[in-house]
């Protein structure tokens, strides 16, 4: 069962994600807070698998909640959901080590994301990760060959990064797919990331 503390300063969406969360069998709600303070004490108090909380909750925000409880507990499962997709928040959300932002669209997909971020995966929406080359655009890029990546496999990671699919990947560098999909998989081992949308996120914030 994974247990999960909603923080929204919206008390009625409290209610309505708890709802949600708790048809799914495998999922409990351990507590409910309607602010930045009650997202820190209510996970001192509750230790949950997973917390999903609002970014914007007066003074003190979810994303400084976040970081506090990261601080304190570096394990913490951080997975934001918000109206919010103010690039700003977003790369904060990624740079502090949050597994996952969701932009409240579609209440549906959030017990899902929530079993992907438990399974280890980051879970970024597709407006996000669409985004990711634009806010980031003006940052040098990074240089992982202390991490083992070659020349050939960082190509390929900046083409991750740019949201390419494996074909469009392969036409630009003149490889098979296959070649391709061999690079990504020593590329994801040698960093210890799951799959292509840890390794843009890991790519834009490194």
């Amino acid at each position: 069962m994974i247990s999960v503390l909603v923080i929204d300063d919206d008390s009625f969406i409290c209610a309505s994600l708890k709802t949600i969360l708790e048809a799914d069998p495998d999922i409990t709600v351990a507590a409910t807070g309607t602010s930045g303070e009650d997202g820190i004490s209510l996970y001192e108090r509750h230790c949950p698998d997973v917390v999903l909380m609002d970014v914007r909750m007066g003074a003190l925000s979810g994303l400084d909640a976040g970081a506090m409880i990261l601080d304190a507990h570096p394990g913490a499962k951080l997975l934001f959901l918000t109206t919010f997709s103010d690039d700003e928040y977003i790369v904060r959300a990624l740079r502090m080590g949050a597994k996952g932002y969701l932009i409240k669209q579609n209440a549906e997909a959030v017990a899902p994301a929530i079993k992907a971020v438990m399974s280890g995966q980051s879970v970024f929406g597709g407006e996000v990760t669409s985004r990711l080359p634009a806010f980031i655009s003006d940052r040098a890029k990074p240089d992982l060959s202390d991490r083992g990546i070659s020349a050939r496999e960082m190509e390929v990671v900046e083409l991750v990064a740019k949201g390419l699919n494996n074909r469009e990947i392969a036409d630009s560098l003149f490889l098979s797919e296959g070649t391709v999909r061999n690079y990504l998989s020593v590329i994801l081992d040698k960093l210890g990331l799951r799959d292509r949308t840890q390794l843009a996120v890991f790519y834009y914030t490194v």
